[in-house]
């Protein structure tokens, strides 16, 4: 837990770090409120792949598939809707279903046929690049001014963000009352008072300000809405539900989880259909942003959900990572994105430095486990 604190701390650090360099580079336009919002919603789809691949990483698994996987969900989302005429509920509803059927397929070829995860996710990624350009016929298929765009596209009016705010302070407030609570009960709790009280004034006061900055432009994102609704969801799963340690058991030492009464091929299936479902609702996300659905779209989107997972404290070993740190990382990988792009930097070397953060957090990761 002690890690897990310590690696938070230094991805807000670098994050900040990150924040400063563009901004310096930029002439203060990456911190403007426009390109800040814009960042938000461009982070909101690699968040939610990275939410998904956390529980996937955590059980010592990969999924290399979910960049086209999510491209190939989004596509079939505009050809249902725009070339099909269904509504826009039987839509979502289609395209989350074959997410989790291609998720369950996966899986079960992982966890009940042994293929190593690695083969059998590189095995998709190049099945659902080759659908994907089967089913779009190599076209571009724009999306019609519609709700389904505006999935992508559309924000929270100021006044209701400031209500979801409240209500989201009051609950978290509440949840970090009774986890302290509980801690101090049993003797496990070893934080101060005053620490305690300053990382909820801390916390507190980075989403107020997230809100006014959302607020200055157009209000909070709806994409970015779908994301903390999904990351507070999976981060209760993840540390309050059986399931959730299972998770972590399965990925810590599987042959003691197994000793233990867990079913750990059940458990591998469901985060592969966990998976596949959180990789719809990203391929919708990515297509409803971009307003059209590519052959190329979720090109190279499963390396910036690992890198964020990793980046975020989760360990590609296994038994170890968290939802809102692989959020963090997606936020400090599209800033880099972000920030790069509005710098003019070659596309060259914006894949260099990517690839260097990547190796950096897996280096730091194995000196820290041997540590």
């Amino acid at each position: 837990m002690k890690h897990l604190n310590f690696r938070m701390y230094a991805m807000v650090l670098a994050l900040v770090c990150v924040w400063v360099i563009f901004t310096l580079l930029t002439g203060g336009t990456f911190l403007s409120t426009r390109n800040l919002s814009n960042l938000s919603r461009q982070a909101a789809v690699t968040a939610i792949l990275a939410v998904g691949m956390t529980l996937v990483i955590v059980s010592a698994n990969i999924d290399l598939s979910v960049g086209y996987g999510a491209g190939l969900l989004g596509a079939v989302a505009a050809i249902v809707h725009v070339w099909w005429g269904q509504p826009i509920v039987v839509t979502l509803l289609a395209v989350i279903c074959l997410g989790i059927l291609m998720g369950l397929i996966q899986g079960y070829l992982v966890a009940y046929q042994r293929i190593p995860a690695f083969i059998v996710t590189l095995g998709g990624f190049l099945a659902y690049r080759g659908l994907m350009l089967a089913f779009t016929k190599g076209e571009t298929i724009l999306l019609p001014d519609n709700w389904l765009k505006a999935i992508g596209n559309a924000y929270l009016s100021p006044t209701l963000g400031w209500g979801l705010m409240i209500a989201g302070l009051g609950v978290g407030g509440y949840r970090f009352y009774r986890q302290r609570a509980a801690q101090l009960q049993y003797g496990t709790e070893k934080t101060s008072p005053g620490i305690f009280l300053l990382k909820i004034v801390g916390i507190s006061a980075l989403i107020v300000a997230f809100i006014t900055v959302m607020n200055a432009h157009k209000g909070v994102p709806f994409p970015v809405c779908i994301l903390f609704g999904l990351a507070f969801v999976f981060h209760f799963i993840a540390n309050h539900t059986r399931f959730g340690r299972y998770v972590y058991a399965v990925g810590g030492n599987a042959e003691a989880a197994y000793l233990s009464g867990v079913n750990v091929r059940g458990i591998t299936l469901r985060v592969f259909a966990t998976m596949g479902a959180l990789m719809a609702v990203a391929g919708v996300v990515l297509t409803a942003r971009v307003g059209s659905a590519s052959p190329e779209a979720g090109r190279l989107l499963e390396l910036d959900a690992i890198a964020a997972c990793v980046i975020g404290g989760a360990s590609l070993m296994g038994g170890r990572g968290s939802i809102f740190g692989a959020i963090l990382g997606a936020f400090v990988m599209e800033s880099l994105n972000n920030g790069m792009s509005m710098a003019n930097m070659d596309a060259s070397w914006q894949d260099i430095i990517k690839g260097v953060v990547l190796v950096a957090a897996v280096g730091f990761d194995m000196a820290s486990r041997q540590r």
